[in-house]
C-alpha cells in the first residue's frame, strides 16, 4: 500500500467525502419550502360558531332578532303568550351589541311577534294575520296591515322597496309595496325563513330546503338537506347559515350544509337567526331559554 507524500491530501479527501455525505442526506430547503406550502394549502379551517354573550333570560320566548345598521341595535321580538294566540301580550325588545338590554318593553300590545325586518324609517313585524309597522325613532305603531286569509305569518325580508313575509300555514310569500299587499309565491310547503341578498334576490327555507326564487315567484333548490328550516343569512350568492327551531345551525356553502351548532341536547332553541356583517357574529333566539345568545362564525 502506498502512501501520498503530500501531507494535506488525506484531509482534502476525507473532508470532500464528508460534505459530499451531508448534502446528499439533508433535505433540500426547497422540498421543505414546498412541503409547507403544500401542508397550508391542503389545511383547512372547520367552520364553527364560538359563544360570546347572553342576555339574562328575560326575553320571553324571543322568536326573532333584527340587527339595525342604522342605529346599531338589535331588535328582539318576543311572543310571550301563545304563537298563534291573539292575546296583545307580545313585545319588542331593544338589546346592544354586546346583550346588555335597553329597553325591554319598547313595543307592547302585540300577540305573537316573529319576522322582522327594517324599511327607511320604519321595523315591519308579522303578528299572526297582519304586519305591522313600526316607527324606529320612537317605537310607535304607525299603521297595521290586515291579511286577508293569513293564518301563520312567520319570517319577514326587504330589498329596500318591497317587504316580504312568508304565511307558514298557507304555504304563501306575500310582499308589501307602497301601502299595497300582493302574493309573490304560493305553494310553499311550509315556508318560513326569508332573505333577500344584496343583489335583490329572494330566498327562503321551507320543507323542500333552501330555495332562490326568480322576479316571477318561480324557483331552484340551492340544498335539499337542511329542510323545515327556521331563520336565514344571506352571507353572499354561495354562502348562507340557516336554523332550524329545534337547535340546529348550518353553514350551507356552494349547495353543501355543514352542521355548525347543535343545542338540542341542552333543549336551546335556534329560532329566527340574526347577524352582525362586520363582525360575523350569529344572533340566536333561544325561545324557551328566554335569552339571545351571540356566537362568533369562523369559516
Amino acid at each position: 500500500m502506498k502512501y501520498s507524500t503530500n501531507p494535506g491530501t488525506p484531509t482534502l479527501y476525507a473532508f470532500g467525502i464528508l460534505l459530499f455525505l451531508g448534502i446528499s442526506c439533508s433535505p433540500s430547503s426547497t422540498n421543505e419550502e414546498r412541503e409547507e406550502t403544500t401542508i397550508s394549502e391542503n389545511t383547512q379551517q372547520e367552520p364553527s360558531m364560538e359563544l360570546l354573550w347572553e342576555t339574562s333570560e328575560d326575553l320571553t320566548t324571543n322568536e326573532s332578532v333584527h340587527y339595525e345598521e342604522s342605529d346599531g341595535v338589535l331588535y328582539v321580538a318576543n311572543i310571550e303568550g301563545g304563537p298563534d294566540e291573539k292575546d296583545g301580550v307580545g313585545s319588542l325588545s331593544k338589546v346592544s351589541i354586546d346583550g346588555e338590554i335597553l329597553e325591554r318593553d319598547w313595543v307592547t300590545g302585540l300577540n305573537a311577534p316573529k319576522g322582522m325586518v327594517v324599511k327607511g324609517d320604519f321595523l315591519y313585524v308579522t303578528d299572526i294575520d297582519r304586519l305591522v309597522e313600526v316607527e324606529l325613532a320612537t317605537g310607535e305603531i304607525n299603521q297595521t296591515f290586515e291579511i286577508e286569509d293569513a293564518v301563520f305569518l312567520n319570517d319577514a325580508a326587504s330589498d329596500g322597496e318591497k317587504v316580504y313575509f312568508s304565511d307558514m300555514r298557507t304555504n304563501t310569500i306575500h310582499y308589501l309595496e307602497e301601502g299595497n299587499i300582493h302574493t309573490f309565491a304560493t305553494d310553499q310547503n311550509s315556508i318560513n325563513g326569508l332573505q333577500v341578498g344584496s343583489d335583490g334576490t329572494v330566498y327562503g327555507l321551507d320543507s323542500e330546503g333552501l330555495k332562490q326564487y326568480s322576479s316571477d315567484g318561480s324557483f331552484e333548490i340551492i340544498n335539499a338537506e337542511v329542510t323545515g328550516g327556521d331563520g336565514l343569512i344571506v352571507i353572499d350568492e354561495n354562502t348562507f347559515i340557516a336554523s332550524r327551531w329545534g337547535g340546529e345551525i348550518f353553514l350551507i356553502q356552494n349547495g353543501e350544509a355543514t352542521k355548525i351548532l347543535d343545542t338540542t341536547a341542552e333543549e336551546s332553541n335556534t329560532a329566527d337567526i340574526g347577524f352582525i356583517p362586520d363582525e360575523n357574529i350569529v344572533l340566536v333566539p333561544t325561545f324557551f331559554k328566554n335569552k339571545v345568545a351571540a356566537y362568533k362564525l369562523s369559516y
